[in-house]
């Protein structure tokens, strides 16, 4: 696979294929990937241990472009097929790179199960708010009202909000970052690389040819970014000046000038505070959060897989696979 510089570590390019990256000029998915492949080598891991598994659409060329190895597989299956080969070989570092289309609609319960079940895999979901590969339908998370080929008199379905669905599932890690924001994407990997079990991360991802300019409330002001930092108050806009506190009802409220402010907790068991904090949204408070919502520590389904496998063998001894054909009521046709 390539070779290393002089210090035998691998850099960013070891990371980069040869193959043509076939994106739209100005596409956000072009820096996920430069992001992506500089923060490789931070795994410490020999690129033949590190696996990216994607479904359909743009976002899902990624294996083409990573110096892994790699499948483009079926449409919304990325989870389900990243689950049988977490759960097989627990020496592999596995990511799954998906779209808001392919992981929220036809993906949606191999993404929920796979979260539920807290299987050792990073999922990466570039979320551009519409289906870019088929030329610019709506996508389940594109906003009501939204004009496309596919709804020209405007949407009239409920977005889901990836982070709030996430959460609801009990993923044990869960945060957003910014296509542009280098540094954030960067850190915001990290954590995500560095967690065991589902880690789930929403890219806010431009389309310029589709969609463009869905995100530029965040991406371009950076006053509206309520950055989330574990055991830091939550305070936000032109030097602080707004601050987000929790109401009696457990949602969150945004205010401005002088307060008691929210502390925000990654790492609370219950699941509450982060999925109020996934509906701080530009819609209902004129900021979005970005960070990690959620960084907890469960039992990892890989892991009770092999205890179980290994009890079974040791209560039962060998599996005999030809009894267990012929174990019960069976027929011999002829």
């Amino acid at each position: 696979m390539g070779t290393e510089n002089g210090n035998g570590k691998l850099t960013a390019k070891n990371f980069k294929t040869d193959q043509e990256v076939r994106w739209c000029p100005g596409c956000g998915d072009y820096a996920i990937l430069a992001g992506l492949q500089a923060f490789m080598p931070e795994l410490g891991l020999p690129r033949e241990n590190i696996v990216f598994i994607s479904g359909i659409g743009c976002a899902a060329r990624f294996p083409y472009y990573m110096e892994t190895y790699g499948m483009h597989s079926i449409h919304g299956r990325a989870p389900a097929i990243a689950t049988g080969l977490s759960v097989s070989r627990p020496d592999l570092k596995v990511f799954v790179v998906t779209g808001d289309g392919d992981a929220l609609s036809i993906g949606g319960n191999h993404l929920i199960h796979a979260l539920r079940r807290n299987v050792n895999i990073t999922i990466l979901l570039f979320n551009n708010e519409i289906y870019g590969l088929t030329k610019g339908q709506y996508s389940p998370t594109s906003p009501l009202g939204t004009r496309t080929k596919s709804t020209p008199f405007g949407s009239i379905d409920r977005p889901f909000n990836p982070l709030s669905l996430a959460i609801g599932a009990e993923a044990t890690f869960v945060a957003r970052t910014i296509d542009t924001d280098r540094g954030h994407l960067t850190e915001t990997l990290r954590a995500a690389a560095k967690h065991r079990g589902a880690a789930f991360v929403e890219i806010f991802q431009n389309c310029n040819i589709f969609n463009d300019g869905a995100f530029d409330f965040v991406r371009e002001d950076k006053t509206q970014r309520v950055y989330l930092q574990h055991g830091e108050p939550i305070r936000f806009g032109e030097d602080g000046s707004r601050g987000v506190r929790q109401r009696s009802d457990g949602s969150i409220e945004v205010f401005d000038g002088e307060g008691e402010t929210l502390v925000h907790d990654a790492h609370a068991e219950t699941p509450s505070l982060a999925f109020a904090l996934s509906r701080l949204t530009q819609e209902r408070h004129r900021a979005t959060a970005i960070g990690v919502f959620r960084d907890v520590e469960a039992p990892v389904y890989d892991e009770l897989m092999a205890e179980q496998l290994a009890g079974a063998v040791q209560e039962k001894g060998e599996g005999d696979l030809e009894a267990l054909l012929r174990a019960g009521e069976t027929w011999a046709v002829s």
